[in-house]
Parts: structure tokens; C-alpha cells; sequence
């Protein structure tokens, strides 16, 4: 049975925390550290999905004013409110470790596996297709990781307790979201641990579960040890020169819509993508630049800055065959959505929807 060393890194600053997952990731992927399994919790902070427009998914006016850390992770999906009332987990381990090949199978594996430890606190946790770990249909944690090479993070939050006013005053919940569910609020989606057991279960408790849940389902042995130092000092280069910084926090935000800007969102069961264009030529032929946003997984990240790379230049008319193309060349990996659905983005912010061959204008 392979072994996973266990560290819990504690409550620090959001950016600190997803700078540490980097670090993780890079310190893995030299073999300097074992295949790891992190507990981690947050002050009040808003943290958005790597592909997501940042003013779209956070109330950042609110967020500024009330001491809530505005912070981007490195893994895709959606927006989420987190502070000392949620664990944090995380497993950073080599492909081989498990024998998993794909995405999606490895998000099954170990939500199953989460969802068992859960399970042992006396709840009915089960998994939910695509990330989420739900309790009689409402959410208790939420999941999402990527490939980076052959090293894979997998990370999860477990709502322990939660104020649900803060977590809406924070968020930017579309409703379309919460209509596909029959559900008012965002409130209701979401239960916590302290609800559904009367009290909270205390953070040690809540870890032992899933370590157990983890050491059933998947087959390995949990050892607790201590953080490395060189550890957190690639930590906290990587925050100071990158994951830290203003710029990358809000290096993905929605453009301002006007008559040079077109926009088009595709929701499917894996994910809602956004899609920003500028177009040129005396008739707006071809495509000047391309943003593509959205809660989406994609491994590795960086695809969808390729992708958006691959558009510029391309015919309007050419527009979705290009992205198929692309997805067609690129060893990426996609967990539930599709070249297909990228592609209903693009062609939606082109208006072929309604009007083929004929942009759209958004303002």
C-alpha cells in the first residue's frame, strides 16, 4: 500500500495557501517531497476558479470593503466563500501512485473516498458527478484538480460551519444556476456539517474521517509529518513573484462590452463558458482577440491561453472549426466538458446562433 505523508499548514493568508499548493506541485514533480495528502484553512476570502472572470463571480467592492481576501487558485471550477468554519484537503501525488489514468475517473475515486470518510461522522455523504459530495442532495464539499505533467493535485473544502449571509454578500450566484436546481437560494444548495449533526465536529475529527475514508478507498497509508522548510520558502517565491500579486488575481476579468466586444456564454452539465471576442477586417471577418472564461477543469491550465492564442487571426466562419482543431492537436485533458462545448461559446459570441455568418454585437 503506498504511503502518504500528512501536513496540515493551518489558517494563513489565501494567496500563502494556494501559493503552498504550487509549491507542492513543483517540489512533487522533482521528487524532492513524497505523494502528500494537506489539511488547510482560510480567514474570510473569496476565492475564484483559474479560468474565471473575477467581477463576474465576486462582489469585490464588498469584498474590499469587509476584509475579505480577494484570492484566484491555480485548479478551474467555481467560486467559493471560505473561512475558519471549512477544512481545506488537498492530495499531490504522482500518476503512478494510484493507477488512475484520467481526470475523471481520478475525480470519482477520491470524492468517493471523501465521501466515505464523511460518511463515518454519521452523515449520508455520497458523490455527485461532476466534483461535488452532497448530503440528501444538497452540497457539503466541493472538489476540483488538474494534471500538471505526471504529478495531479485534487483538492476539496468541507463545510464544517458557514454563515450564509456572508458567503452571498461575497458571491455573485447566477440564478440560472440555482433555477437548474428549483432551488431560491444559494443558501439551499449548500449544508454544513453543524446542521446536519447539531453541532460541530471539531477539525481533528472531521481529518481522521477522511484520512480514513481515503486509507479504505484508495489503498494507501496516511503517516502525519511536518512541513518542510525548503517548502515554504518555494512558497513564498511563489507568491511574492507570482501567485501573490495583484496581477494575478484579477488577470482574468469580462471586458468592458461595448461595440468592439462581443460576448457569448454556453452552460452545459459540465460547466458554464464564457466567451469574449474582438473582431477585424472592414467586415469584422476574423478574429482579433479571444478571452474564454468560465468554472470549467482543464488539464493543464495553460490550454486555454493556448486556445485563445490558436483563435486570433481565424476566419468568423472558421471559428469553431478552429477550436476543434485545436482541442484535436493539444494533449489536454477535460473533465466534462468538451471541444463541443467550447466551440457553442465561441459561436454564440459570433451570434451564429440567431444570425449565421453574421456577428453579433453586445453593448
Amino acid at each position: 500500500m503506498p504511503e502518504f505523508r500528512v501536513i496540515d499548514t493551518g489558517i494563513r493568508d489565501g494567496r500563502r495557501h494556494i501559493a503552498f499548493d504550487q509549491a507542492l506541485i513543483d517540489a512533487r514533480a522533482a521528487g524532492g517531497i513524497p505523494d502528500t495528502i494537506r489539511f488547510l484553512r482560510f480567514p474570510p476570502t473569496a476565492l475564484v476558479g483559474r479560468h474565471q472572470a473575477l467581477s463576474r463571480e465576486v462582489r469585490v467592492a464588498h469584498c474590499e470593503a469587509n476584509g475579505i481576501r480577494l484570492v484566484r487558485r491555480i485548479t478551474g471550477g467555481g467560486a467559493i466563500y471560505l473561512d475558519e468554519g471549512q477544512l481545506g484537503w488537498s492530495l499531490v501525488f504522482h500518476r503512478a501512485t494510484l493507477a488512475i489514468g484520467s481526470l475523471a475517473e481520478l475525480a470519482r475515486e477520491i470524492c468517493e473516498a471523501a465521501a466515505a470518510g464523511l460518511s463515518r461522522l454519521g452523515v449520508d455523504a455520497r458523490y455527485r458527478p461532476r466534483n461535488d459530495i452532497e448530503v440528501d442532495g444538497r452540497k457539503i464539499a466541493g472538489t476540483g484538480g488538474f494534471f500538471d505533467g505526471d504529478t495531479l493535485i485534487y483538492q476539496g473544502t468541507v463545510l464544517i460551519d458557514l454563515d450564509p449571509a456572508r458567503m452571498l454578500a461575497a458571491l455573485r450566484v447566477p440564478q440560472a444556476k440555482l433555477a437548474k436546481r428549483g432551488l431560491d437560494s444559494a443558501a439551499q444548495r449548500v449544508v454544513t456539517l453543524k446542521e446536519l449533526l447539531g453541532e460541530a465536529p471539531s477539525v481533528a475529527r472531521v481529518q481522521e474521517a477522511l484520512l480514513a475514508g481515503f486509507s479504505e478507498r484508495l489503498g494507501i497509508v496516511p503517516r502525519w509529518e511536518t512541513v518542510q522548510p525548503a517548502e515554504e520558502a518555494l512558497a513564498d517565491r511563489l507568491h511574492d513573484e507570482e501567485i501573490g500579486t495583484e496581477a494575478f488575481v484579477r488577470e482574468i476579468d469580462a471586458p468592458r462590452e461595448g461595440d468592439d466586444v462581443r460576448s457569448g456564454t454556453h452552460a452545459g452539465p459540465g460547466g458554464t463558458i464564457t466567451a469574449y471576442l474582438r473582431l477585424e477586417g472592414a467586415r469584422d471577418e476574423r478574429i482579433r482577440e479571444a478571452l474564454v472564461t468560465g468554472d470549467f477543469f482543464v488539464t493543464p491550465p495553460r490550454t486555454i491561453l493556448d486556445l485563445e492564442a490558436a483563435l486570433r487571426g481565424v476566419a468568423v466562419a472558421d471559428a469553431a472549426a478552429a477550436v476543434h482543431a485545436f482541442f484535436g492537436r493539444a494533449r489536454t485533458g477535460l473533465l466534462t466538458v468538451s471541444p463541443a462545448d467550447f466551440a457553442a461559446a465561441i459561436e454564440a459570441a459570433l451570434g451564429h446562433e440567431n444570425h449565421p455568418g453574421r456577428p453579433a454585437h453586445v453593448g
